[in-house]
């Protein structure tokens, strides 16, 4: 991806080097903690123990970066600014409507958000509350390292599928889905959430056409380095890999196939307005 030298985001938070209290305990149970680790875009509202935003406790402590790290962090403020351009583009053009940027919070090993605490053990999140996505930066290093999922389009793909979260919270897709959740069986819950991650994979790929096509930043191999973090993300091969088999009823994000699928379908069209095909189609057609 060619980024070097572009301009950052001003909407970067970086709390590097403070270790807030707060971190969840063993009450989720460490297997749950190594899953989440894995997943992009959990819903922590549900998952997270409910706290005031800004509630911080604990003591502070400072931990040094390294120059790998710091250019992570530019790589992350230019991506971001990125997907605020894009989406900027289209709300005006397809919703008419104005885009508000959201925060990207940059943190190390604990935090809090306006959903509660956050760990670096999840891995990379977006919170309604307070419109704010947050990234441990090491969470790349481990996609790269256990997960195969290398090179900076890969990384970039993690940002753009949390701003789908947001461009989903801002249009009110949040919502309506929130709003379903206490009239449906658990499966079907489940499958709300998996339709919910895919849009959010789609998303992510539709704001890769149209970067690519404002900014032409993709060099060879970069599609099929976000095509891999999909696939090394999805349920079927997460769950594989931490019990030895999968349970389909359970799967809250979709499966490798259905990730990479979706991420395509929106860097082939580039059309944000076709995102709620997610909803309509029938389940085992995604």
């Amino acid at each position: 991806m060619q980024w070097t030298g572009r301009q950052e985001s001003d909407n970067v938070e970086d709390r590097r080097g403070l270790s807030r209290g707060g971190i969840i305990g063993g009450g989720l149970g460490s297997i749950v903690l190594v899953v989440l680790a894995l997943i992009f875009g959990v819903d922590p509202s549900q998952l997270l123990q409910q706290n005031e935003p800004g509630a911080g406790s604990g003591t502070e402590t400072s931990r040094p970066t390294n120059p790998a790290e710091e250019q992570l962090k530019h790589f992350t403020g230019v991506v971001l600014k990125d997907t605020e351009d894009v989406w900027s583009k289209l709300f005006r053009e397809q919703f008419h409507k104005e885009y508000r940027n959201p925060t990207l919070v940059l943190f190390s090993g604990s935090d809090r958000s306006g959903c509660g605490s956050a760990s670096a053990a999840m891995g990379p999140f977006y919170c309604p509350t307070d419109q704010k996505v947050y990234i441990d930066l090491e969470f790349f290093a481990e996609l790269e390292k256990r997960y195969h999922a290398a090179g900076d389009f890969a990384q970039a793909y993690v940002v753009a599928h949390e701003i789908g979260h947001h461009v989903q919270n801002q249009l009110g897709i949040f919502n309506q889905v929130q709003g379903r959740r206490g009239r449906i069986s658990e499966a079907e819950a489940n499958q709300l959430s998996v339709r919910t991650e895919l849009q959010a994979d789609y998303l992510a790929g539709v704001w890769a056409f149209h970067d690519q096509k404002m900014k032409n930043i993709l060099e060879p191999g970069d599609l099929e380095e976000a095509l891999g973090a999909a696939s090394a993300v999805g349920d079927d091969r997460l769950q594989k890999q931490g019990q030895g088999y999968a349970v389909p009823d359970s799967f809250t994000h979709g499966t490798s196939a259905q990730r990479a699928r979706w991420f395509r379908k929106g860097f082939e069209t580039g059309d944000a307005s076709k995102m709620m095909d997610i909803f309509n189609v029938s389940y085992n057609q995604l």
